[in-house]
C-alpha cells in the first residue's frame, strides 16, 4: 500500500451517529485526502466503525489512529486486518499504540505494562506465522526513540501526535528513507490570538494530563513551565497551528520538509461547528 501525501484526522465519537459519520467520510472523500484516520477512545470500537467507514467510500484509505493494543488481542488485530482489506478493497490501515495508564487501567481493567515489550510482544504474535506480514499496512504510534526504532523494525512506520517539526526530522532519521512518517498535525483557521490559543488548550488539555505526552514534550525542549496552566502560548502556538490558509499551509509544510510522508490535518473549532471543520479542511486539501 502506498501512503498518500495528506490526510485528515477527526475522531468519530465527536461525529456520533451513523449520518455524520458516514457524510464526514464521504466529505473527505471528496475532498481528495488520500486517509481519514480515527482514533479509539471511550466510544465506538475501532474495526466497527472503521468498516463503517470503508463501507461509506470507495478511494478513501481509513486509518485507526490508534487501536488500543490492550483492546484486543493479536490474532483478533491479525484478522480484523486481513478481513477489512480483503472486504474493502486494501483500504484499511492499522494503526496500533499503547495507549494511557488511565484507559487501560481505569477505563479497561487490565494492567498497563512497559510500553517497549508489550508493543515488541504484540507486534511479534501479530506477525507470527505469516510469510507476507512485511508488506501489511501496519504502522504505530511513537513518539520517542526506542518506540520509532521498533516502528521500523517491525511496521511500515509510524503515526506520531502532537508533536513538531523539529520532532519530525529527529523522527524520520531514525525510521530512515523508506518508512512511513505520518504526521497528525492540529489546525484552526481562526486569526484571533486569544481566540485560536482558547480553542487549542480546549482541544489540549485532555494530553495535558498523560505521562506519555507530558515526557515526550520534555524531550522536544518543552519545560513543565510551558505544560502548566494550560499550556503556554509558545507550547499552544507549536501544537495548533492557527491564522489564515496560508500562514497555516506554510505549518504543514514545515513538517514535509523535515522528512514526514504524510500529514494528517486534524481540524479544531468550536464544538458542534462543522461547518468551521470542514471549510478548515476544504481550504487546506490543496497543501
Amino acid at each position: 500500500m502506498k501512503l498518500g501525501r495528506l490526510g485528515a484526522w477527526y475522531a468519530a465519537d465527536k461525529l456520533g451517529s451513523a449520518s455524520a459519520i458516514r457524510t464526514f467520510a464521504q466529505t473527505v472523500e471528496k475532498l481528495g485526502y488520500d486517509t481519514l484516520w480515527y482514533p479509539e477512545s471511550r466510544g465506538f470500537e475501532s474495526f466497527s466503525v472503521g468498516g463503517f467507514m470503508l463501507g461509506a467510500t470507495s478511494t478513501l484509505k481509513i486509518g485507526s489512529s490508534i487501536a488500543s493494543i490492550y483492546a484486543r488481542d493479536a490474532f483478533t488485530s491479525r484478522r480484523g486486518l486481513i478481513s477489512l482489506n480483503t472486504l474493502y478493497g486494501d483500504r484499511f490501515i492499522l494503526g496500533l499504540g499503547v495507549s494511557h495508564v488511565p484507559m487501560v487501567e481505569g477505563v479497561r481493567g487490565h494492567t498497563y505494562e512497559k510500553p517497549i515489550p508489550a508493543m515488541r510482544g504484540y507486534l511479534q504474535a501479530l506477525r507470527q506465522g505469516e510469510a507476507d506480514a512485511d508488506t501489511w499496512p501496519v504502522c504505530i504510534a511513537a513518539l520517542r526513540p526506542l518506540m520509532l526504532k521498533l516502528s521500523a523494525e517491525l511496521t511500515q512506520g509510524a503515526i506520531p501526535y502532537n508533536t513538531t517539526p523539529r520532532h519530525t526530522e529527529a523522527a524520520k532519521k531514525l525510521l530512515g528513507p523508506t518508512k512511513w512518517l505520518a504526521v497528525e498535525q492540529k489546525v484552526t483557521l481562526e486569526t484571533d490570538p486569544a481566540t485560536a490559543r482558547g480553542l487549542g488548550r480546549k482541544e489540549l488539555a485532555r494530553y495535558l494530563v498523560l505521562d506519555n505526552y507530558r515526557n515526550a514534550w520534555l524531550e522536544m525542549g518543552f519545560t513543565e513551565a510551558d505544560l502548566a496552566d494550560g499550556g503556554s502560548d509558545a507550547f499552544i502556538d507549536a501544537m495548533v497551528l492557527w491564522g489564515d490558509a496560508a500562514k497555516v499551509k506554510a505549518g504543514l509544510r514545515a513538517h514535509f520538509n523535515a522528512g514526514a510522508t504524510h500529514v494528517a490535518i486534524q481540524p479544531v473549532h468550536p464544538e458542534g461547528d462543522t461547518v468551521a471543520r470542514d471549510a478548515i479542511l476544504a481550504a487546506l486539501a490543496d497543501t
